[in-house]
């Protein structure tokens, strides 16, 4: 199974060298250079603690300010609130090669099999002509319902839900579920993030609570329309600025669990563990951080009484999910966005308060375009979580 994935991967791999040669083309007889900046991606998230929904204007113009920090390999955005129609229902935002007719065939079947698809449509979108994107797949949504049977009943509907999207991404040719909540959706591809947002009409169509983004310069893959930031899970999603060099073992932890990593990226790793430790198994983030992050042992020896205990015991316990190297990652779940480093900030994070908003950025910079006056900005310590909550505010 693993390796019919990874085949897959490298089709479409070979299949964006192509879009990106085309790009540096079209730059180059521009008289211009390829822009990348080789040690970093951007970070942006904003939420409204009140629940109040708000448009992408000032979420796409400062992660646009952040444009050197990426070279066009990769976008994307997770927004929060934007289906209230069908906010019972999961959203699937599904991804088809083009030219594989039979994938998008294979996968309604399967859905309808094992779901009550109560809407289905083409993900609205601009004309590549009229945007800098270049062969991008065939994207579906599909509103749906668990439709359990036999001993499937047992699971909760949350279990179900990622057992069929492991299924379809690991046993469909050519289609990936890339978004899987409710009331939310994910929306990524090849391109800066803001010609993404351009592409999927994201100013003109969709209002959240939450949104973050992400402008990618892939670390060790080549850009492609599934490896692009955010990554999901159900409703949590994730954006990363770094490199995870435990990828390979915290892949096989997670795969124990039925997480299938099929993107081939470092970052995924980080969607499916906080779904596995803040949903499945209900710790606390505080716990997660101390997880991800967790003080070097010669440290832990000094320290005295519960708190060395309990360190001990989690990085005994949750060894292989320590995340090696420098991070920072935005996570979101409905509710909830969280900001996070490693211990030594090898990665900028930025926090921001105006109002009833809350801030997460790669830049300050960034930040003060979307609210030129700032009740409050900080730089939060490694390794300690921001962590804003719905009608609570900023509680850590």
């Amino acid at each position: 199974m693993r390796e019919g994935v990874r085949r897959r991967v490298q089709r479409s791999v070979q299949r964006q060298k192509v879009v990106q040669k085309r790009r540096v083309q079209r730059v180059v007889r521009r008289g211009g250079k390829e822009e990348k900046e080789i040690c970093a991606c951007s970070l942006f998230g904003a939420m409204n603690m009140e629940g109040e929904r708000f448009g992408g204007e000032g979420v796409v113009k400062a992660i646009a300010n952040m444009r050197v920090r990426g070279n066009g390999l990769g976008g994307g955005f997770a927004i929060y609130g934007i289906y209230p129609k069908y906010k019972e229902y999961y959203a699937f935002h599904i991804m088809y090669e083009r030219g594989n007719e039979e994938a998008k065939k294979e996968t309604e079947s399967f859905l309808n099999a094992h779901f009550d698809v109560v809407f289905a449509e083409e993900i609205p979108h601009a004309e590549c002509v009229d945007v800098n994107v270049d062969n991008p797949p065939l994207i579906w949504r599909y509103f749906v319902a668990p439709n359990k049977q036999g001993e499937e009943k047992m699971l909760s509907d949350d279990d179900y839900v990622v057992q069929k999207v492991m299924h379809i991404n690991t046993r469909i040719r050519d289609a990936y579920v890339f978004s899987s909540g409710k009331n939310m959706g994910v929306f990524k591809g090849v391109g800066y993030p803001e010609d993404i947002a351009e592409y999927f009409l994201l100013k003109e169509l969709y209002r959240g609570y939450i949104w973050t983004a992400h402008g990618r310069f892939p670390t060790n893959t080549q850009g492609w329309w599934g490896g692009a930031h955010p990554f999901n899970i159900l409703d949590w999603t994730v954006v990363h600025n770094g490199e995870i060099s435990s990828y390979g073992t915290n892949r096989r932890y997670l795969e124990m669990y039925g997480y299938v990593c099929t993107l081939h990226t470092d970052s995924e790793v980080f969607a499916y563990a906080v779904d596995l430790l803040m949903r499945k198994q209900r710790l606390p983030i505080d716990i997660v951080a101390k997880i991800f992050a967790p003080p070097v042992w010669e440290l832990i020896d000094k320290m005295e009484g519960r708190e060395r205990e309990l360190l001990r015991t989690l990085r005994m316990v949750y060894a292989p999910l320590l995340m090696n190297g420098p991070f920072a990652i935005i996570v979101a779940h409905h509710g909830e966005m969280i900001g996070l480093t490693d211990r030594i900030r090898l990665r900028p994070l930025t926090a921001g308060i105006r109002g009833e908003m809350l801030y997460l950025s790669s830049e300050e910079a960034a930040i003060r375009l979307a609210a030129k006056k700032l009740d409050k900005v900080w730089t939060p310590n490694g390794g300690e979580p921001v962590v804003a909550r719905l009608k609570a505010g900023v509680v850590a």
